[in-house]
C-alpha cells in the first residue's frame, strides 16, 4: 500500500489520518502531524497545541467483556499510538489546524450556532443540495484519511501499513461497521460478540452525537458550505417510510421492493462493511471492498421483533425517565433513558431486554435492509437523518433533567464506555464524558426545541423562501402586464382619435341628428342592476 505525499494533503481530523499511517508513525506510536499554517507539530509555534502523551483511565470495566490485551480498541488509541496532539483554546483536530465545535474562522474566535431542521421544512432547493451533498461525499475518494483492513497484529505492529482509500461518506460506514464490530480471539469463527464500544451502553448517544458532529463538519470542508446541517426526520407517529421518496433519500424499486428507485441517485450507492457473518466466519475485518447496491425493504419486516414506528406517547415516556443509565448499564438496564431510547428498554413500562425493540432500534428493524445491520447500518444515508433526531430526543432529555456530569457513569460499564474512556476510533480524541452536555455548548440546535414563535416562523421558512425565487418572475410578469396596459390604451386612444365624429354633427346630440325613436331607457332602474350583478360570474 502506497501514501500520496503528505505535504500535498489537505487538514483533516479523522480516523485514520494519512499523515498517521505511515510505517514510521506506526512504530514510534506518534500520531503528531505539523500544522501548515507554521509548519510545527501540532502547531505549537503558533500556540495552537503541543505533542503529548496519551493519558487514558484505569476504572473498571464492566464484566460483559472478560479480556484484556486482545483488541485494538482496548484503551483506545494506546495499541496504535501513546502520543497525539493536545489542542488548546477552541483549537481542534489531529494536527490542531481545525475548530472546536461551534467554532469558526482563521483563529477559531467566532461563536455561531447553527440549526438542525425538520426535513420537511426544507425548501426545495435545500433538498436539492442535501441529496447532492451526500452523493458528492460518496462518490469522493478522501484525500484526508484512510481506513484500517486489519489489526495492528496483522500489520506485523507497524512494519506492514495495512490501510485502503474510500470516499469521505464511507470513512464514516468503516467507523461505525469498526466501533461495533465482534472482537477477534484468533482464527475463523472465533469471535467474542457480547462487546460494542458504541452501543447496548452509556456512551451510545454521546458517541452518536461526536459521529454527527464529525460528518456534518467533513460535509463543510467538503462543499466548503459552513451552513450545512444535517437535517432530522420526526418519525413518530409515522404510518411509512415518509423520507423514501425519489426527491429525499429514495422510493422503492417497481421491480425489486428491497432495491431503491432507479429514480434516486441512491439506487447508485454501492455498501461496504455490511457481512458480519462472513467477517466472523473467517475471523477477519472488513477490507472496505464493494459488496452489492443499499438494500431496503421499509415495513416488510419482522413484526414479532418490531410492531411499528414510535409513537408520540413513547417518546413521552422515555423522556419522562430521570435516570440516565441504571443496573448493569446494558440492554438489561430497568427504568433507564440511555437503555429505552436506544430501544432494549420497553418503551411502555420501562423494562429492559424487552423480547420486542422500540425507539431508536424499531426504526432500524423497521427498514428491513441494509439499516437493521448495526456494523453496516450507517451504509443507507437514511441513518443521518434518524439518528439527528435521536440526537435531538437525547437534547430534550438533557435540557427537561439537567444532570449532573456524575450521572454519566465513571466506572463499571461495559467496555468503551466509563466517563473518561476515549471515543473509539476517533483522533483527535473525545472523552464520553466530554458530549453529555447540552448541544447548544457545542454550536447547534434542533428546529422543534425552538420555542413556540420561533418554530412557527421556521416552519414557514420554506415558503417564503420558494416565493423568494419565485418574485422576480411575478415582477417580470406584472410589468410585462403594465406595458401592455399601457400598449391597448393608447391604440383605444388612437382609435377614437381616428374615428372620431365628423364637424357637421359636432355641436348636435346623436339623438336629435338621428331621430331614432328610445325603445328602451339607457339607464337602467336599480333594481335591474342589483339582478345582473349577481348572476355576473368568472371562471377560475
Amino acid at each position: 500500500f502506497s501514501l500520496p505525499l503528505f505535504g500535498q494533503l489537505p487538514r483533516s481530523h479523522q480516523q485514520f489520518p494519512r499523515l498517521c499511517a505511515t510505517q514510521q508513525a506506526l512504530r514510534t506510536k506518534e500520531c503528531c502531524p505539523l500544522w501548515e499554517g507554521d509548519g510545527s507539530a501540532c502547531g505549537a509555534r503558533s500556540g495552537r497545541g503541543f505533542c503529548a502523551n496519551v493519558e487514558v483511565s484505569d476504572q473498571p470495566d464492566g464484566a460483559q467483556y472478560p479480556f484484556s490485551g486482545l483488541d485494538d480498541r482496548e484503551r483506545w488509541p494506546l495499541v496504535f499510538y501513546n502520543r497525539t496532539c493536545q489542542c488548546a483554546g477552541n483549537f481542534m483536530g489531529f494536527n490542531c489546524a481545525d475548530c472546536q465545535f461551534g467554532y469558526f474562522g482563521q483563529n477559531c474566535n467566532e461563536r455561531r450556532e447553527s440549526l438542525r431542521r425538520n426535513i420537511f421544512h426544507l425548501s426545495r432547493s435545500e433538498r436539492i443540495r442535501l441529496v447532492s451533498y451526500l452523493n458528492l461525499a460518496k462518490q469522493t475518494i478522501s484525500r484526508d484519511y484512510v481506513v484500517a483492513t486489519g489489526t495492528y497484529s496483522e500489520m506485523g505492529n507497524g512494519t506492514n501499513p495495512m490501510f485502503a482509500d474510500v470516499s469521505v461518506y464511507d470513512v464514516f460506514v468503516w467507523m461505525h461497521y469498526y466501533v461495533s464490530r465482534n472482537a477477534l480471539l484468533g482464527g475463523p469463527g472465533n469471535v467474542w460478540t457480547d462487546v460494542d464500544f458504541a452501543h447496548w451502553a452509556p456512551a451510545f448517544l454521546p458517541w452518536h452525537r461526536v459521529y454527527l458532529l464529525h460528518w456534518e463538519h467533513e460535509i463543510r470542508k467538503l462543499t466548503g458550505d459552513m451552513s450545512f446541517t444535517i437535517p432530522y426526520w420526526d418519525w413518530r407517529d409515522a404510518q411509512a417510510c415518509d423520507v423514501c421518496t425519489d426527491d429525499l433519500m429514495g422510493g422503492r424499486n417497481p421491480q425489486d421492493p428491497s432495491l431503491l428507485s432507479p429514480g434516486s441517485v441512491f439506487s447508485s450507492w454501492r455498501v461496504l462493511c455490511s457481512q458480519a457473518d462472513n467477517y466472523n466466519i473467517r475471523g477477519v475485518l472488513c477490507d472496505a471492498t464493494d459488496e452489492g447496491p443499499v438494500r431496503r425493504n421499509p415495513g416488510n419486516h419482522n413484526r414479532n421483533l418490531v410492531e411499528r414506528l414510535p409513537t408520540s406517547a413513547e417518546v413521552d415516556f422515555t423522556l419522562s425517565l430521570t435516570n440516565y443509565d441504571t443496573g448493569a448499564m446494558d440492554r438489561t438496564a430497568n427504568m433507564s433513558f440511555r437503555n429505552t431510547l436506544e430501544g432494549f428498554g420497553d418503551p411502555q413500562t420501562g423494562l429492559g431486554s424487552s423480547s420486542r425493540l422500540g425507539m431508536h432500534a424499531a426504526l432500524h428493524v423497521f427498514m428491513n435492509g441494509s439499516m437493521s445491520s448495526v456494523q453496516g447500518s450507517a451504509n443507507d444515508p437514511i441513518f443521518l437523518l434518524h439518528h439527528a433526531f435521536v440526537d435531538s430526543i437525547y437534547e430534550q432529555w438533557l435540557r427537561r433533567h439537567t444532570p449532573s456530569p456524575s450521572q454519566y457513569p465513571e466506572s463499571n460499564a461495559p467496555i468503551g464506555h466509563n466517563s473518561e474512556y476515549h471515543m473509539v476510533p476517533f483522533l483527535p480524541l473525545h472523552r464520553n464524558r466530554e458530549y453529555f452536555i447540552s448541544s447548544k455548548d457545542l454550536g447547534y440546535e434542533y428546529s422543534h426545541l425552538l420555542d413556540a414563535s420561533q418554530r412557527l416562523a421556521e416552519s414557514m421558512r420554506p415558503y417564503l423562501e420558494e416565493l423568494q425565487d419565485v418574485w422576480p418572475w411575478l415582477l417580470l410578469a406584472g410589468l410585462f402586464g403594465g406595458i401592455v396596459t399601457i400598449v391597448l390604451a393608447a391604440a383605444i386612444l388612437a382609435a377614437k382619435r381616428r374615428y372620431r365624429r365628423p364637424s357637421w354633427l359636432q355641436g348636435r346630440s346623436w339623438k336629435s341628428a338621428l331621430a331614432l325613436p328610445e325603445r328602451q331607457p339607457l339607464i337602467l332602474s336599480n333594481e335591474s342592476v342589483e339582478t345582473n350583478h349577481r348572476n355576473y360570474q368568472t371562471t377560475m
